[in-house]
């Protein structure tokens, strides 16, 4: 593609150079530079994207993009184009939408953005727009699918070059929808600039990823963003932070939730320890709404699917079966077992996560709760002991483990959740081996009990040191319930 299509509408503040001149491919990793590519330096948490730009001249850039003052422009040869601008990720994610031809104009793109209830709320969508008929297209946590065809994700939101070139392959693989949860870091680093949202989803809001946004201000800012760039909202209305974001806004709202006088609300709701069931008024009808997850949580994501599905034109039928067979691997997910205790695998990995589903469980389970978690390395320190706390003040039993260390030392993770759960008169051990914490935890387990194995949900990896060794909560949890005695549970 010529040059000066690709940077159309980008701000430029100075260049050298032709701009008449074909490129082949964007990058912004020298390392994949090829011949008569376009190179953009962009600045990244552990390395520079400028102090590569040698390199990629070298390995043949024609093109190469910077923000001022980086380098000494007399060092670049006179051959390469030079472009300055004053923000690398958003010119690229502009020049990304130009290279792929706007591919989020083929077709209805549904943005979700929350602390909690994206990934739910997206399989959710794609359940019943596919029996629907629609062929739908998926962008998120657990993965990226094309249709039926699963690819894994490596972050929640793709960089913008990466995700325009996704985009690309759905729309011309015939995706006429397509649903992404959209986080706050690829909110405030501009990977979404340039997508044409139909519609925005808000789920709720509550402290998490500071160590990244610093305040709570910018991090509601940035989930903000999303409804400045999309035609229509949805908003769950019960949410504290709902009138704060409904003000910032810039497309109609519509409000979904169960208290608080929304649009679309859901009454005579019931929640048992395998599926939440409610009522819901549709079409001057009303409906009973079966979801195999459980807890008041699932209602809400329920609420916001049919709220996006029924604008999308999906009948109620196509919602009513949709949600009663929508499957989400990690998320409140049941481990198959004879047995007559509940062992369920969940993401839950920030405190306001941790507490939502423990209290949910808390509220349908007629026995114990006995919970498994532990607190990821390398990230915000400071919500350890605020989910040990959560733990001790919720759950009858807890086992404090690891989870993806990463380069951190275990025990001293599990050191600062302890602080936190010696506040309470919870009873806890500490097994730091994961393995072992679940199998013990499932051993402890007797009649009506409810075992929750929080934190790591879909993952199928265990990050020690800079190493992901193979290890899936929702496996370990299987082996053990088999290898479990038929007879007398064990008591403590």
């Amino acid at each position: 593609m010529r040059l000066a299509e690709i940077v159309s509408g980008c701000e430029i503040l100075e260049s050298r150079g032709d701009l008449s001149i074909d490129i082949n491919e964007i990058r912004y990793d020298s390392r994949a530079v090829q011949s008569n590519d376009m190179f953009i330096a962009i600045e990244g948490f552990k390395t520079d994207g400028h102090n590569f730009v040698a390199q990629s001249i070298e390995q043949g850039a024609k093109v190469v993009v910077m923000m001022p003052d980086k380098i000494d422009l007399s060092l670049i040869r006179s051959d390469v184009t030079v472009i300055i601008t004053s923000d690398t990720r958003k010119f690229m994610a502009m020049a990304a939408c130009n290279f792929y031809n706007h591919p989020s104009r083929d077709f209805k793109l549904v943005g979700i953005t929350g602390t909690k209830g994206k990934t739910t709320t997206a399989y959710m969508i794609k359940s019943i727009m596919e029996k629907a008929g629609r062929k739908v297209g998926m962008l998120g946590t657990i993965a990226n699918m094309i249709g039926s065809e699963e690819i894994e994700a490596s972050r929640t939101t793709p960089e913008s070059l990466d995700l325009q070139k996704m985009l690309r392959q759905m729309a011309d693989a015939g995706c006429d929808v397509v649903v992404m949860e959209v986080s706050s870091h690829a909110l405030a680093l501009d990977r979404v600039y340039g997508c044409g949202f139909d519609m925005a989803v808000f789920t709720n809001l509550s402290e998490d990823h500071l160590d990244f946004h610093k305040t709570f201000d910018n991090y509601l800012a940035a989930k903000a963003k999303l409804f400045k760039m999309a035609k229509e909202g949805f908003v769950n209305v019960d949410d504290m932070y709902a009138k704060k974001l409904i003000d910032e806004a810039s497309c109609p709202i519509t409000t979904y939730g169960i208290d608080n006088n929304p649009f679309v609300s859901a009454r005579d709701i019931i929640i048992t320890n395998t599926y939440s069931d409610f009522k819901i008024s549709m079409n001057r009808n009303i409906q009973r709404i079966k979801v195999p997850i459980p807890g008041r949580f699932t209602v809400y994501n329920a609420l916001a699917a049919i709220c996006v599905t029924a604008k999308l034109g999906a009948s109620v039928e196509d919602m009513c079966v949709g949600l009663e067979e929508v499957q989400v691997p990690g998320r409140s997910q049941i481990v198959p077992s004879t047995r007559d205790f509940v062992v369920m695998v969940d993401y839950a990995h920030s405190p306001a996560s941790l507490e939502g589903v423990l209290k949910a469980v808390k509220s349908y389970t007629r026995g114990r709760i006995i919970c498994v978690f532990g607190c990821g390395g390398d990230r915000d320190p400071f919500k350890r002991p605020m989910m040990g706390e959560i733990a001790g003040r919720l759950a009858d039993l807890t086992f404090i483990t690891t989870d993806n260390p990463r380069t951190e030392d275990p025990a001293a993770i599990i050191a600062q959740i302890e602080e936190g759960i010696k506040k309470t008169k919870g009873e806890y051990k500490i097994v730091q081996n994961r393995k072992k914490a679940i199998e013990q935890a499932i051993r402890r387990a007797r009649r009506n009990d409810l075992v929750l194995i929080a934190g790591k949900g879909h993952e199928t990896y265990q990050e020690v040191n800079g190493v992901k060794n193979h290890f899936d909560d929702r496996e370990v949890a299987a082996e053990a319930l088999k290898h479990l005695p038929e007879a007398k549970q064990p008591k403590y």
